[in-house]
């Protein structure tokens, strides 16, 4: 799926620097569909199938969904991403590794959750891989603040390259050393083919027979609609870090993932989403166009086929000190002030964004940020339904103005109810409408029925509108139903 994701995507996609891949987010959905549909082969079928979907989706623009989530939730989201990124590598980092790398669910598979499991790290801590897992954190320090700066050698070379290479030389001297050598279980491990016939013996086919089965398009569908919204909000957030600004087209994106989809579920592959992880380590590595997603690929396909055993010398813990550079690059401390000078509307979802992906999982921290945001957005639509003020007396009693806003629904209802019911007897009522461009019949409704109540309580009314002013209580009534019915 990693190289399917470089090359192929990575060809098709209009991102410069994103980079698709295997994703945590569709983990859970991919374990559990294995075990409903009996086999991998069968779930193959609906990968396949998946693609096909999102081939449509692109087709019938659904890009644009993307674009509708606030900025607030996807700055969320990457800091999230980065928080989750450095609790979920502590172990690995101390080299304890119970629990696969990539899982960012908070209720992990061994029974741990992502906290109680750092503290259980404590009891098993490894010297090498600690030790190693030091040095590489701080090599990866002193190239990024220092080294980087004083030549441009160490901006060619890079430094998780430097550490990866320190990692295999430090498992290649330590090895038999009764303190600091490190176990295979603490190493990457990646299948060795002897030859090409077994390493395409590694493959996997769909099941298409399965194709008929009700539940494997409930699970095309599901993996369809997750990997879609997973790889928009990551467009939209990579968008975001590019340095250049560049702007990814969401339905070119959709097509090339459902692309990318179906090629991978046709040779054994797992679903693809654009990864914010990926992408963002491309963006601290300098990259500037799609030739790096798509030669990350390549440089996958060649290290797994030619040199697995050098790969599976690697150890996790350099690879853990790599990624808590990542995530600290992702959630810096000073967004969380600059977000909560933002003032409350922006730091509420943003915080709940944060708090629900470390707690929960990917997308059901950013739907909790979602829903908060909509309420932020409620919230200021009811205060903004209109503006009052008092301008003094007319004629002996209270001259009160009320300007409508530009759009006027539903939602402010509550607000202007409680404004008319307010309204205290013997009062002059200026309406100002001008400005007005739609009027929701449920305010239509309400100025209906607040123009019989004002006969009763002596409120004079006079409506201001583009073309006309109306001082009579019937054509104040008739004007509002030719309103509703123009919006």
């Amino acid at each position: 799926a990693g190289i399917i994701g470089g090359i192929i995507v990575g060809a098709l996609s209009g991102s410069k620097i994103g980079v698709s891949g295997p994703a945590a987010g569709l983990a859970a959905i991919v374990f559990t569909a294995i075990s409903s549909l009996g086999s991998y082969e069968n779930f193959l079928v609906a990968v396949v199938l998946g693609g096909v979907i999102q081939l449509i989706f692109g087709l019938l623009k659904a890009g644009i969904i993307g674009y509708y989530f606030p900025s607030s939730v996807i700055k969320g989201m990457l800091t999230g991403i980065g928080l989750i990124i450095i609790l979920k590598q502590i172990p690995h980092f101390f080299g304890y590794d119970p629990v696969p790398e990539g899982n960012f669910a908070f209720f992990q598979l061994d029974g741990e959750n992502t906290f109680s499991e750092i503290l259980k790290t404590l009891n098993y801590i490894h010297p090498g891989s600690a030790l190693i897992g030091f040095i590489g954190l701080g090599l990866l320090l002193l190239w990024d603040i220092v080294l980087t700066k004083k030549s441009k050698v160490f901006q060619i070379i890079q430094g998780p390259l430097v550490a990866v290479v320190m990692g295999i030389v430090f498992y290649l001297v330590t090895k038999g050393n009764s303190l600091f050598s490190i176990a295979e279980t603490h190493l990457v491990s990646v299948p060795i083919p002897k030859d090409l016939t077994s390493f395409i013996g590694q493959f996997s086919f769909p099941n298409f027979s399965a194709i008929t089965n009700p539940e494997v398009w409930v699970v095309a569908f599901t993996i369809a609609l997750v990997a879609s919204l997973e790889t928009l909000l990551c467009v939209e957030a990579t968008d975001k870090l590019d340095p250049h600004k560049n702007a990814t087209p969401t339905n070119r994106e959709l097509l090339a993932q459902g692309t990318g989809n179906i090629i991978s579920g046709l040779i054994g592959g797992l679903p693809i989403t654009q990864v914010i992880v990926r992408s963002s380590a491309n963006i601290q590595s300098g990259g500037k166009s799609k030739m790096s997603a798509i030669f990350h690929g390549f440089l996958l396909l060649i290290s797994v086929m030619l040199i697995p055993n050098l790969l599976n010398k690697i150890p996790l813990s350099v690879l853990a000190s790599i990624l808590l550079i990542v995530g600290y690059k992702l959630a810096k401390p000073e967004l969380f002030l600059k977000m909560y000078h933002l003032g409350w509307k922006q730091f509420v979802p943003f915080i709940v964004t944060v708090t629900g992906i470390i707690f929960t999982d990917l997308l059901i921290g950013i739907g909790l940020g979602l829903a908060v945001g909509i309420v932020v957005i409620l919230i200021k639509s009811f205060q903004n339904s209109h503006f009052m003020h008092i301008e003094g007396n007319s004629n002996g009693r209270h001259k009160i103005k009320m300007t409508l806003a530009e759009e006027v629904t539903f939602f402010n209802k509550g607000a202007i109810l409680k404004e008319l019911d307010s309204l205290p007897r013997e009062t002059f009522l200026e309406l100002d409408v001008r400005n007005t461009r739609y009027l929701d019949n449920d305010i239509v409704e309400i100025l209906e029925d607040f123009a019989e109540k004002a006969r009763n309580r002596n409120i004079d009314i006079k409506i201001k509108s583009e073309h006309q002013t109306i001082i009579n209580p019937e054509s104040f009534i008739q004007f509002f139903k030719l309103r509703s019915k123009s919006a």
